[in-house]
């Protein structure tokens, strides 16, 4: 197994490269150049990326607990099933990021591109995704309880049986959203605009809805009156 645990590699590249279950932790790649590589499986535990350009790359199953990753583009990689509690993803361009499973507990998500990203089943409990882009985002049955979703872009995003419990959704932009069955119990929706928005069968019990927006083809639980 390749060990660079704490190597400098800032600037470095390693377009294609094979580090599949290489340890990297405390590793400085700043700025490296990581197009494609293959880091399935790899220690990455706080690892500083930012600036790092990672598209197309491989991190299935990475370990990326505590990692810096703000303004990093892994454009379409793959991070299916990763570990990413506590990581710094401010500003990172997610678009279309496979993150299927992975584990984004506590991590830090303002601001970034996450359009059209694949997190079904994710876990992102206490996650900062303030002023983040979801929109078309599918986070089927994923966890969001107690995140921070304030301004949040979510338009036509996929958030069937999602759980929301107590999550901040202050602002949020939900427009044509699938919130079928989602769980918003005791969730701030202060202000949100769920026009259009599917909320077939959605827990709301607790949920502040003060000041929302909606219209005639926003569609409630049955027996429901905003």
């Amino acid at each position: 197994m390749c060990n660079l645990s704490g190597a400098n590699l800032k600037g470095v590249n390693l377009r294609g490269a094979n580090l599949s279950g290489a340890n990297l932790s405390g590793a400085n790649l700043h700025g490296a150049n990581l197009k494609g590589v293959n880091l399935r499986g790899a220690n990455l535990k706080e690892v500083w990326l930012a600036g790092a350009n990672l598209e197309g790359a491989n991190l299935e199953g990475v370990n990326l607990e505590g990692a810096t990753l703000y303004y990093t583009g892994p454009e379409g990689a793959n991070l299916t099933g990763a570990d990413l509690r506590g990581a710094i993803l401010k500003g990172a361009t997610l678009y279309c990021t496979g993150l299927e499973g992975a584990n984004l507990t506590g991590a830090d998500l303002r601001g970034a591109n996450l359009r059209d990203a694949k997190l079904t089943g994710a876990d992102l409990y206490d996650a900062d995704l303030t002023g983040a882009d979801l929109k078309g985002v599918n986070l089927r049955g994923a966890n969001l309880s107690g995140a921070n979703l304030e301004g949040v872009n979510l338009e036509g995003a996929t958030l069937y049986y999602t759980g929301l419990e107590g999550a901040n959704l202050t602002g949020a932009y939900l427009r044509g959203a699938d919130l079928t069955g989602a769980y918003l119990t005791d969730a701030d929706l202060t202000g949100a605009d769920l026009t259009g928005a599917d909320l077939t069968g959605a827990y709301l019990t607790g949920a502040d809805l003060t000041n929302i927006k909606y219209d005639k083809d926003t569609v409630w639980p049955e027996g429901f009156k905003p």
